[in-house]
C-alpha cells in the first residue's frame, strides 16, 4: 500500500504503480499482455511501463519498503531500481504508460505525483490510477454510529485518505485529457476480510473514540457474524484513465 514500484524497458515508454489489471489498464498500449502481466511480488509492487520498444520490465521501489521487502523474502523484477514516485530517475516522455495502484493515498501531495507522472509519459501515452477512498468501507453493523466513526478514525492515520476521489480533479488540473473514472467494488460476505477489521479497532482505540470494551464488542459482533454467515464488508475501487494530449 505504499508508493513502491515501477515497470519498464529502454525507449519511451507506458508507467504503472501498482497490481490489478482491468479493462483500462489494457489500453496503456501494446498488448494485453504487456499491460495486465503480474505485477512485482508485494509490498515491491507499485509503479511499471514498458518500452515502446518493446523492452522488458522495469521496475523502481523507494529504499524503505523495498528493503524490508528483500529482508521477508521477497525479489524483484529485472531492471529493478531505488526511487520513489515522487522523483523517478527517467528522462521526460520515457513512457508509453503509467499504472499508480493504491499508492496516492499513501501521499501528502498526490498531485506531485501525478505531475511526476505526466512527466515520463510520453505524448499519446495513457495514465491509470487505481485505490480504495479510505473513508469509504461499506461494513454491516448492528453498531451504525460506532462503524462509521472506526472507519474515519483509520482513515485520518493515512495521509490522503480520499484521494482516490480526487483522481479526476487530479488528472484534469494536471493537463490530462479523456479522463474517465469507473468503480469496482470488492465484497465480501464469507469474513475473510474480518482481520482487517482488527487495523481499523486499532486506529480508533489510538484516537480514543471509543472504550476497550466498546471496540471489543464490535469485533466480537463481527467475528460472529462471520462464523453464522452474516458478514458484510464492501470496498469500493476507484479506477481514473486519462491520456497525455501531445503539445
Amino acid at each position: 500500500m505504499r508508493p513502491r514500484c515501477a515497470r519498464g524497458g529502454g525507449g519511451p515508454r507506458p508507467a504503472h504503480a501498482g497490481g490489478g489489471p482491468g479493462a483500462e489498464c489494457r489500453r496503456l498500449g501494446g498488448s494485453a499482455a504487456d499491460e495486465t502481466a503480474a505485477p512485482a511480488p508485494r509490498p515491491a509492487q507499485g509503479l511499471a511501463a514498458r518500452a515502446h520498444g518493446g523492452g522488458g520490465p522495469v521496475a523502481a521501489d523507494a529504499a524503505p519498503p523495498f528493503r524490508a521487502a528483500q529482508a521477508r523474502g521477497f525479489f524483484a523484477p529485472p531492471g529493478f531500481v531505488e526511487a520513489g514516485v515522487l522523483r523517478l530517475p527517467f528522462a521526460d516522455g520515457g513512457f508509453r504508460g503509467y499504472r499508480a495502484d493504491k499508492v496516492l493515498h499513501e501521499l501528502a501531495d498526490p498531485a506531485a505525483a501525478v505531475a511526476e507522472a505526466r512527466r515520463v509519459l510520453a505524448s499519446g501515452g495513457r495514465i491509470v490510477l487505481c485505490g480504495q477512498d479510505w473513508d469509504t468501507l461499506v461494513l454491516d453493523s448492528d453498531r451504525p454510529a460506532l462503524t462509521r466513526a472506526i472507519v474515519h478514525a483509520r482513515a485520518d492515520t493515512i495521509a490522503g485518505p480520499r484521494a482516490a476521489r480526487q483522481y479526476r480533479t487530479l488528472l484534469v488540473d494536471a493537463g490530462f485529457t479523456e479522463v474517465a473514472v469507473e468503480v469496482r467494488t470488492v465484497v465480501d460476505t464469507d469474513g475473510g476480510f474480518r482481520p482487517l477489521l482488527d487495523g481499523l479497532a486499532a486506529a480508533a482505540r489510538a484516537a480514543g473514540i471509543a472504550t476497550d470494551a466498546q471496540l471489543d464488542a464490535w469485533l466480537s459482533e463481527q467475528s460472529a457474524r462471520a462464523g453464522a454467515g452474516r458478514f458484510f464488508l464492501a470496498v469500493p475501487i476507484f479506477v481514473a484513465s486519462a491520456t497525455k494530449s501531445p503539445q
